[in-house]
């Protein structure tokens, strides 16, 4: 019986462990790539290597509205489908950017992407 009872202790208290260990976050492989403009007016280009999967990211070169104007022409070349979004925290208007090829002109304005 106490056998039976240490078992069953144990076997819970490994069930519990592996409810509570974080599993691996998942990234999109590939790059994402994007222009903004700088304070003095000159553009710049900034690559995100492999991207973190379901978590919006605000582009900080574009993350304030009123202050700095949105980042522009992003290429998406992860392997997971890129939303961009026209305000910060993934909110407003998006569109979305297939993986591999997807892109678009200075056209699109952006600030902020989310990856699936």
């Amino acid at each position: 019986m106490k056998n039976t009872k240490r078992v069953l202790a144990a076997l819970i208290g490994a069930a519990t462990l592996l409810l509570t260990v974080p599993g691996s976050a998942s990234a999109a492989e590939g790059e994402f790539r994007y222009t903004y403009v700088t304070a003095g007016g000159d553009e710049g280009k900034v690559t995100l290597h492999d991207p973190a999967s379901e978590e919006c990211i605000t582009l900080p070169e574009a993350a304030v509205e009123y202050a700095q104007p949105p980042a522009h022409s992003p290429k998406n070349r992860t392997d997971s489908t890129a939303v961009v979004f026209t305000n910060a925290d993934c909110t407003g208007d998006w569109f979305s950017l297939r993986p591999f090829t997807g892109g678009a002109s200075e056209r699109l304005k952006l600030r902020s992407v989310i990856f699936s």
